[in-house]
């Protein structure tokens, strides 16, 4: 497989190589950095974006105050990959993180390379206090397994990560991934490997407390990551003060989009699932709050670039699909608002970004070099009115794994082949402003099959359009063999 460079890729999609041309704070001291990040929470579920009914004034408030990208997407809509991507601003093949970083009792899984730079190493190097707090997800579990409940079964999820897989992170108070969220589990920074301890307080209640003593400390430069695991699944643990706004509406006034009915296994989960999640919104909400609340009491509100995101979204039971890994606009399209007060023009921006452009951007606005393996864009020209972009440029989607039996996505058979044995099967895909289309690769049977939706007629991508519109299928098909071929993706010799 070649090797894909920052700048060929950054060439594919029409763009310049600038990394870190932007002195972020014109020779001053360098601003510091607030991630955000809860996870499985959908774009669609911020108040300001008026589709689910959850009630989250200080994210409306902080997106007035932002740049806020309504058109943010996950690439690699499931945890560990869009974590990878973050963190290294890496293809997956590169940074080692092909899937979610499971293990079973036969094999080990992947986990992020030691070795890659991340944005977070780089700060470390230029002097800046990092500290991680919340779920990492990117270690591999192995044996002796940690004892936790999100080990007992035949995959295991949970690992500590020792120091040296850090990242640079100097202070940490962290676990790998463990979805009790009224009981989480945390290794503080020197902990050893079995010297978690539980925490009897909501995971991002408890996050927001150690972030707010760690500014009420911090002197700069720093940066600070707060992970929260809700509104992922275990969507019922969740403080019984945040459901009251939702537990006794109809459900189906919670969330504009198709659901199942009420007869059908996932009608009932939406019915049952959406009160919920959307509770763990609203905390998360509350709670994010509290962070913006200790920068402007601690001062640094001002200096400090303030980033909320997460990895996906979650389908809840549209298209039949329980939550992500799926190339739906429920899955994909994630929170995408980046504040820095003073630099940073507020505003909706309709513009198409995605998971590889954050690590680039974090690094250009904070004035620092930039890897030849972080491929997406340094948004930082623009975002601080130096430069213009066309942010049209499909996004592209990937899926690394095999389809999962009864997934719903694609449907439409391309006559083509027979291919070679060995490829990767999969899905890779182009989100635009316009059409979505994916292709997936069955290397069993040797098939290939398409899926086009019009996202502006059919928003909730009711209708597949790949047997009607075979044109935009073939122009779609083309435009993407040529990026993947570009990146030196294998899957490319299918289509």
């Amino acid at each position: 497989m070649s090797r894909i460079t920052r700048r060929t890729f950054l060439s594919v999609c029409g763009l310049s190589a600038c990394a870190g041309c932007l002195g972020a704070a014109g020779g001053k001291r360098p601003p510091n950095l607030v991630l955000v990040f809860p996870d499985q929470m959908r774009a669609q579920s911020m108040g300001f974006m008026g589709c689910d009914a959850a009630h989250t004034p200080r994210l409306d408030a902080f997106a007035k105050e932002s740049r806020a990208f309504t058109q943010g997407v996950s690439n690699y809509p499931v945890c560990s990959p869009f974590r990878a991507i973050l963190m290294s601003g890496a293809l997956p093949w590169v940074s080692g993180v092909t899937g979610n970083c499971v293990s079973t009792e036969k094999a080990v899984g992947p986990e992020l390379r030691a070795d890659i730079d991340c944005w977070s190493d780089i700060l470390s190097r230029a002097g800046y206090d990092l500290c991680y707090i919340g779920k990492w997800h990117l270690d591999a579990p192995h044996r002796p397994w940690i004892p936790s409940a999100n080990n007992r079964g035949e995959k295991k999820w949970n690992e500590w990560c020792p120091p040296d897989r850090r990242h640079g992170f100097n202070r940490w108070y962290a676990y790998g991934t463990y979805d009790y969220h009224l009981r989480p589990m945390y290794w503080e920074t020197n902990a050893p490997r079995d010297g978690f301890k539980y925490v009897e307080q909501w995971g991002p209640e408890h996050e927001a407390d150690k972030a707010i003593a760690y500014l009420r400390e911090a002197k700069g430069p720093f940066a600070m990551v707060v992970s929260m695991n809700p509104p992922h699944t275990g969507y019922e643990l969740v403080p019984k003060r945040y459901l009251k706004r939702y537990k006794d509406r109809p459900p189906e006034s919670l969330a504009k989009g198709v659901y199942p009915s009420a007869e059908t296994p996932m009608g009932k989960h939406f019915r049952h699932a959406i009160p919920y999640y959307l509770a763990a919104v609203e905390g998360v909400d509350e709670q994010f709050g509290r962070i913006l609340d200790a920068l402007e009491e601690t001062g640094h509100a001002e200096d400090t670039v303030v980033i909320f995101c997460s990895d996906h979204g979650c389908c809840l039971g549209a298209h039949g699909l329980l939550a992500k890994n799926n190339p739906y606009e429920e899955s994909m399209r994630i929170p995408y608002i980046i504040r820095w007060p003073g630099k940073i023009a507020p505003g909706y921006d309709k513009g198409l970004v995605d998971a590889f452009d954050l690590a680039p951007t974090i690094l250009g606005l904070l004035g620092q070099p930039i890897p030849e393996h972080m491929v997406g864009r340094d948004l930082a020209p623009y975002l601080l009115g130096e430069a213009a972009s066309d942010l049209t440029e499909p996004r592209i989607y990937f899926h690394l794994w095999k389809a999962a039996v009864g997934d719903a996505i694609p449907t439409s058979p391309i006559p083509a082949g027979p291919f070679p044995k060995g490829l990767p099967a999969g899905r890779r895909g182009l989100r635009g402003t316009r059409y979505k289309s994916v292709f997936a690769y069955d290397n069993e049977k040797q098939t290939l099959s398409a899926a086009l939706f019009d996202l502006k007629e059919d928003p909730y991508e009711r209708h597949d359009l790949a047997a009607e519109r075979p044109d935009i299928v073939a122009s779609e098909r083309a435009a993407l063999k040529a990026r993947l071929t570009a990146l030196g993706d294998p899957f490319a010799a299918v289509l």
